[in-house]
């Protein structure tokens, strides 16, 4: 179990990143959610040991990792969101230099270990092919072998299908689907849908701050009933929008294709149908809900955060 409690990051300025973050995150994948600048990438740093928290706790399995982060590394892989690599190296050249940085050992050595590590990822028939000639979504499958060396007991990935055609973002989640039952899996992102795929639960965070902890399944049931789908003149959609509580807005055949929310009671324009909810419109919502943070000030600890159809 991963634990963190109260945890608060403020840069000089004073910038507040963090705002007092409150998570428990079991066994598999677990996903966190929210826009760029959220205060995603600053959390995921601090969890990697590569920054400390201004002020707060994060717990792994009883190690106390502000007070002695050196307790980390053994248990730790790590895929941030640029992964510098050597372009002219092969792979399995690179996956054993990054292995030997690390200060990994293996009772076979380091070229069976990287042939294993590998073949997980299914990089095996690119061993000898050199770097700068894969693909985005091969260079984040030999990143996923690297962070899994050693066996860790936290798996940070820090938005990893950022960039990926749509074939190499399903060969993705299918990988980390798979290393996620071995261990505690944190997926960062921005992209909804990496969520829907992979993530049973999942807190969505803006601002620095933890907005709710749900379900794919929970976020979507909370919306029941609620969203309603119509088409509107572009020239009318800025008064629309002031009128109604609008998720979102796609241009098809001239005229904006509009999903609402309107809960029970709430009249509903002429002409717009009741529609399933997505995950989508249940993070949207949320992203308008949460409120803009006061003067960059040292912060303090938040009420927990309410999970979405609670």
């Amino acid at each position: 179990m991963l634990s963190l409690r109260n945890l608060v990051k403020v840069y000089p300025g004073p910038v507040t990143a963090l705002r007092g973050v409150d998570l428990d995150i079991p066994k598999g994948m677990f996903g966190l959610l929210g826009p760029n600048g959220a205060g995603k990438s600053t959390l995921m740093k601090i969890l990697s040991g590569l920054l400390e928290p201004t002020s707060g706790e994060v717990m792994l399995d009883g190690l106390d990792l502000v007070r002695h982060p050196e307790a980390l590394r053994p248990h730790l892989g790590y895929l941030p969101q640029e992964f510098g690599f050597y372009p002219y190296l092969s792979g399995q050249d690179m996956l054993r230099y990054l292995l030997e940085l690390k200060g990994v050992t293996a009772p076979q050595g380091l070229k069976a270990l990287c042939a294993q590590l590998l073949e997980r990822v299914n990089l095996t028939f690119a061993a000898k092919r050199k770097v700068k000639e894969y693909s985005g979504g091969m260079r984040q499958r030999l990143g996923i072998a690297q962070a899994l060396a050693g066996d860790p007991k936290l798996l940070i990935v820090d938005e990893p299908t950022a960039g990926l055609d749509p074939e190499e973002r399903q060969r993705f989640y299918r990988l980390l689907a798979e290393v996620a039952h071995e261990r505690t899996v944190l997926l960062s992102t921005h992209i909804v849908e990496d969520v829907a795929m992979l993530c049973p639960r999942f807190a969505v965070i803006r601002h620095g701050r933890v907005m709710a902890i749900t379900s794919p399944t929970e976020a979507k049931a909370a919306l029941h009933d609620t969203l309603f789908e119509g088409t509107v003149p572009p020239a009318d959609m800025a008064a629309f929008q002031q009128a109604h509580r609008v998720t979102q807005a796609v241009l098809f055949e001239g005229r904006n294709r509009v999903r609402i929310h309107a809960a029970q009671g709430t009249p509903v324009p002429p002409g717009f149908e009741r529609t399933q909810p997505t995950l989508e419109d249940a993070y949207l919502l949320l992203m308008k809900d949460a409120p803009e943070p006061k003067a960059p000030t040292a912060p303090t600890a938040p009420a927990s955060a309410p999970a979405v159809g609670a």
